[in-house]
């Protein structure tokens, strides 16, 4: 049964590559990255053994440590988690679930992230060549870390999907899950402005993280080679006692999500009450605005993509803090416009089936993308103008602020006209309605990264204009390129918009259907 599950999972990824050859590409470049990960760590846990054992014990905790983590986080974001074998399409076959709990282990194991994590971990007998009777401890340690780590990502995964049919869970979870992980770049950041005294910690910091889940399995080859003998029997013992109960938590969550069926409550609404419906006008426009704002309010998924537009201000204020450079707090309107602008390319891929509303009803094309935009900028355009006010008051320079909103507008008005035509092009993997917003679909990474980068570039060089103007601006000192930048960011970022809109409502009314059909096929 095992080695059917490993045909089953290897056939769906072969033809997963055959029908995206991209994916194919961004296998072998995940494949390369991970040879150059393993050859690093290789070369540094050799090297690590000519350091003395409490240096060796410090890196070797707190590098596993990070590793077992990033497993049980990463899958939240549905970038890092294999879901080639989907328990939930297996439900109807007589599979134990012992065998099927170890078919998907060997599975993960067998992905390039699996395989990383696997070698990395039994690498680490390499800093303990020079003490040849803890390398066979070495191996054991690190192939019990490797499994605690697989083992905990389908854990949380299994555990996620036993209750994230509850659309309140779904909006809490994207922000507990995206929030540390946007934050983390930061923390690193304020720790290596401090690193003397950082490093004094960090001892420490292992010593405590290998009495955890987390590190115990780590710490035990270092504490037999410092002499703690009854300290390294209890770590194994912490580490030994984790992964058992992962197994348990990860058996019991998929049992649980295989026998009981996703259950959503219904909510009454009151008769006559339309939402947003009754504010916008009754047009084509006006119906795909009220439905797109309702969509951006109540659907998870959107709400996941605005959660970094909050985070902006703090972001800028924590780098600004640490470099004390007025510039970040100035970046903070043009940051949130820029990922406010690239919101709605997907926006066709998150309408799955409904999209065919749009097509039985005869919806004009230009009325479908003004629609989308007028449902995103009615609250877009008032919060980049806040956050560029306000960050500008905070910086203290008042003459930058017509030009800043220049760009700011620019971004967004450009942004979304780049997306308006994108959307109107590609369809996208995404989660479905109802599912979580977490979940992963095959080929999604490389389309989605590609597209982004490719919206994000075309952004960046069609407002070329307006930053010119706010560094001539600054140079000089003279607000008239200030004015002159915030009227060349509103009429070339609205001439781009108008743009946009005819381009991709032109090329919805020629291939919608089309659209629709690769639309059903990504699902």
């Amino acid at each position: 049964m095992v080695a059917t599950l490993l045909r089953l999972r290897f056939l769906v990824l072969g033809n997963s590559l055959r029908r995206n050859p991209w994916q194919l590409v961004l296998l072998i470049i995940g494949g390369v990255y991970g040879l150059g990960i393993i050859a690093a760590a290789l070369a540094g846990f050799i090297a690590l053994g000519f350091a003395p054992p409490g240096t060796a014990r410090t890196v070797v905790v707190l590098a596993g440590s990070a590793v077992v983590l990033g497993w049980m986080v990463v899958p939240l974001l549905a970038s890092g988690i294999d879901q080639t074998l989907d328990p939930k399409r297996l439900v109807t076959f007589p599979i134990p679930l012992g065998r099927l709990l170890l078919g998907l282990g060997v599975a993960s194991m067998l992905g390039v992230p699996g395989i990383v994590t696997t070698i990395a971990s039994l690498a680490t007998a390499g800093t303990w060549l020079h003490q040849p009777a803890l390398i066979p401890i070495a191996l054991v340690c690190g192939a019990i870390g490797a499994a605690t780590s697989i083992v905990a990502a389908q854990a949380v995964v299994a555990l996620s999907g036993t209750v994230s049919s509850r659309r309140r869970f779904r909006e809490l979870s994207s922000l507990i899950a995206v929030i540390p992980l946007i934050l983390i770049g930061p923390v690193i950041s304020s720790a290596t402005s401090g690193i003397s005294h950082v490093a004094m910690a960090f001892p420490a910091l292992a010593d405590g993280l290998a009495w955890t889940p987390l590190g115990a399995v780590w710490s035990v080859p270092s504490s037999l080679a410092l002499g703690r003998y009854g300290q390294a029997i209890a770590e194994f013992l912490i580490a030994v006692t984790t992964l058992t109960l992962l197994i348990m938590l990860w058996r019991h969550s998929l049992r649980t999500s295989l026998v009981t069926p996703p259950f959503s409550p219904t909510k009454e609404r009151a008769r006559g009450n339309l939402g947003f419906f009754s504010i916008f006008p009754a047009s084509p426009t006006g119906a795909v605005a009220a439905r797109s704002l309702t969509y951006w309010l109540r659907d998870p998924r959107y709400t996941r993509q605005l959660v970094i537009v909050p985070l902006v201000p703090v972001l800028m204020a924590i780098y600004g803090g640490l470099s004390h450079n007025p510039g970040f707090y100035l970046a903070t309107g043009p940051g949130a416009a820029l990922f406010l602008s690239i919101a709605i390319y997907t926006d066709v891929s998150y309408d799955s089936t409904a999209f065919a509303l749009h097509l039985t009803n005869g919806v004009n094309g230009r009325a479908d993308r003004l629609g989308r935009i007028i449902g995103l900028g009615v609250f877009a355009v008032p919060v980049v103008i806040l956050f560029t006010v306000v960050s500008t008051a905070f910086a203290g320079t008042w003459t930058a602020l017509p030009s800043l909103l220049g760009l700011t507008l620019g971004i967004l008005l450009t942004g979304l006209g780049v997306s308006s035509v994108s959307s109107s092009r590609f369809v996208f993997p995404v989660p479905m309605p109802g599912e979580s917003p977490f979940r992963s679909r095959p080929g999604a990474g490389l389309s989605t990264a590609l597209t982004t980068y490719a919206i994000l570039f075309a952004v960046v060089v069609l407002v070329l204009p307006e930053a010119v103007l706010l560094i001539v601006g600054a140079i000089t000192d003279d607000i008239v390129f200030g004015w002159i930048g915030l009227a060349v960011g509103v009429i070339l970022g609205s001439v781009i918009l108008m743009l946009g809109i005819r381009l991709g409502g032109r090329q919805l009314d020629a291939d919608g259907v089309a659209l629709f059909q690769r639309t059903i096929r990504a699902r």
